[in-house]
């Protein structure tokens, strides 16, 4: 590897959003998975996850309601529900399926571009192997204007 990749790589690395937030929230992900296996309901892993992240002293709020309002009139077009925000900063969707379709990948995709956050992981226990996406909007990528 020449030196100017090298630095490219490290400063990559220096430049992850919430690095050790998000390192801490997968060790969590991993832990959950691990102690409960695939096959359980999502409430199940919800809960477990709960527990890890107090355990772990990691403030989170469950099932935050996000408002998407008109830029024309400001009322109300809908509603999103997030599993998960974790230290006001990272989102964690969380599901039980086979597999992952495209449409549930970008309903994550959704929530980044909707909120402030620009941080989201997507997480499927239902498959045989832990699924987990990381999606990464910064703000300064979003175009519309927003309230969460």
């Amino acid at each position: 590897m020449n030196d100017t990749n090298r630095t490219n790589r490290s400063t990559n690395q220096a430049n992850i959003l919430h690095k050790e937030l998000c390192y801490m929230v997968v060790g969590c992900l991993y832990d959950v998975r691990n102690l409960y296996g695939s096959g359980q309901k999502e409430l199940v892993y919800q809960n477990a996850l709960a527990e890890l992240l107090a355990k772990n002293k990691l403030p989170f709020e469950r099932e935050v309601l996000i408002k998407i309002r008109s830029k024309l009139s400001d009322k109300t077009l809908g509603n999103y529900r997030l599993d998960f925000v974790i230290d006001k900063k990272i989102i964690v969707e969380i599901k039980v399926m086979k597999f992952t379709p495209d449409k549930i990948q970008n309903q994550l995709f959704s929530y980044l571009f909707s909120t402030t956050y620009e941080v989201g992981y997507l997480v499927n226990f239902g498959s045989s192997r832990l699924y987990l996406k990381r999606v990464i909007l910064t703000n300064d990528r979003k175009h519309i204007s927003f309230n969460s």
